[in-house]
């Protein structure tokens, strides 16, 4: 009996032993680097002042039925980038952010879109949207039915199979504005899959593997992208604005030109669609980003859709989870720290951020400092 026990005894210290082995094996192969991952006491402390310093900004443009500015979107940037302090220093039950996560449900429509079809022009997806980012920042559940109906429209306007899947219907996978169907564009694209993900769209819903292939035709990427056998398709890993076409242009060889902001919203939807990091798409739109890194515009574009880029990009490198850039000359960069310092750099006295390419709306302080700051809070370090 005595042996049996200790038999028992020593077969669970062993496995005591192994389970620690273990669990110390996985923690040194998981821990990052600190220097890697880190930015300094003195830069933390430099960017939660430039954030506050914003969002004092920010809480001062809320009119008195709680929107900030036009249209809804607008709005919607604003809440979010309350909610997602890095110190929690705001709350949904705060009488401000109520005022407007009010206003946000009281602009649904009865097909679940959250936009107000007075304004001019309308843009139904990117205001449900953002609106559906801005609801799931709340983490409240009582906004669950609010946001399953912006959910179930989103998914409605996707282009899908009704319309074929061959090369000949190039936007299948797509979504455009919501108000005009001839179209569908990265963009546009981009923000649904973001608000789809952060308001917790299941992952075996079939509109990530629908948008998979919207994507792969909007990238310069002749092996993945079945758009090369009818049209003009590059071979450097970044993203067009749509199948065919670029803001940026046409090279000399009538290729659309690849853009960073559009690259790392590509890079950020391949990601929320469930691609891995590792997947051959992922890394050539990384290749693409490390040969034209730059904080200094938006390559491709210059100083137009500066700020939302920025957002963009943040918000791409962080769900990558590499906290070091190692462009084409061998240079390493910390992005999260020099696009905090650049930020800080940029800040008016006043607390707000505006973009003098007056392109996208950019020139309205409110959605450029709403995209500033949820840029910093996107790479904040935990």
């Amino acid at each position: 009996m005595k042996n049996k026990n200790a038999l028992a005894v020593s077969a669970v210290m062993l496995a005591i032993l192994m389970l620690t082995s273990l669990f110390w094996a996985y923690g040194k192969e998981e821990k990052p680097k600190q220097s890697e991952t880190t930015i300094s006491t003195e830069l933390k402390k430099e960017t939660l002042v430039a954030i506050d310093k914003g969002l004092q900004w920010l809480k001062t443009q809320q009119d008195e039925k709680g929107a900030f500015h036009q249209p809804i979107g607008m709005t919607g940037l604003a809440v979010a980038a309350f909610l997602r302090h890095p110190e929690g220093k705001y709350k949904e039950s705060d009488d401000f952010l109520q005022k407007s996560i009010k206003y946000i449900i009281s602009v649904q429509n009865p097909d679940g879109s959250i936009y107000d079809k007075n304004d001019q022009p309308a843009l139904p997806n990117y205001n449900t949207s953002i609106s559906l980012m801005a609801l799931s920042s709340t983490k409240n559940p009582k906004y669950a039915d609010v946001i399953k109906k912006a959910q179930n429209y989103i998914e409605g306007i996707q282009l899908d199979e009704s319309e074929g899947i061959t090369p000949d219907n190039k936007f299948y996978g797509g979504i455009g504005y919501g108000s005009d169907p001839s179209t569908r564009d990265m963009s546009n694209l981009s923000f649904a899959l973001q608000g789809l993900k952060e308001s917790g769209l299941p992952e075996d819903s079939k509109v990530w593997d629908k948008a998979l292939k919207f994507l792969e035709r909007c990238q310069n990427n002749s092996e993945t992208n079945d758009q090369s056998s009818t049209a003009l398709v590059g071979n450097d890993g970044g993203f067009v604005y749509y199948p065919g076409n670029s803001k940026a242009g046409n090279d000399e060889e009538g290729i659309p030109r690849s853009y960073a902001s559009m690259t790392y919203a590509g890079l950020l939807s391949f990601i929320y669609a469930n691609v891995d990091k590792e997947d051959p798409r992922v890394q050539a739109a990384i290749k693409w980003l490390k040969n034209h890194y730059t904080l200094d515009e938006n390559y491709g574009m210059g100083l137009q859709g500066l700020y939302y880029n920025y957002h963009t990009m943040a918000k791409a490198l962080s769900v990558y989870g590499e906290p070091i850039i190692t462009d084409t000359k061998g240079i390493k960069h910390n992005w999260y720290e020099e696009l905090a310092r650049k930020l800080i750099s940029l800040q008016k006295p006043e607390g707000y951020w505006v973009n003098e390419a007056d392109r996208w709306m950019e020139a309205d302080p409110v959605v450029v400092t709403a995209y500033a700051i949820l840029a910093l809070e996107a790479g904040f370090p935990k």
